[in-house]
């Protein structure tokens, strides 16, 4: 891949690392702290814990995009970025601006969802 493109995909993995990073520290900062007072009600307190949860898997799921933010990045330093874990070839670009941390092209991906169809 020709540096202009990895240097593209390097602003594109960093950009959204600290989009996933400023979006965790508001939640931890304002989403998860319960104002001191009561809640009048039990619907109240389930409402709330429901949309705490909800924020907190949703937390989870970043945390674990930004370990292949990270791993994408690695592979950009290394020179291995764009190419395919499963076959070698180069995944294709237009893959890569719409999920910049595929590790697969088409093909493979393809067939790796129908084996765990199976």
């Amino acid at each position: 891949m020709e540096q202009k493109s990895l240097e593209y995909f390097k602003e594109e993995l960093l950009k959204q690392k600290q989009d996933i990073l400023s979006d965790a520290t508001k939640t931890m900062n304002e989403n998860l702290v319960v104002a001191g007072e009561e809640l009048p009600d039990s619907i109240d307190r389930s409402s709330i814990e429901t949309d705490r949860n909800f924020t907190l898997r949703l937390r989870d799921r970043e945390r674990k995009l930004l370990k292949k933010i990270d791993e994408a990045l690695s592979k950009i330093g290394n020179k291995t970025f764009g190419i395919c874990e499963e076959c070698g070839e180069d995944i294709g670009v237009n893959r890569l601006k719409v999920r910049p941390v595929a590790t697969l092209c088409i093909a493979c991906k393809e067939e790796q969802e129908k084996k765990e169809k199976r």
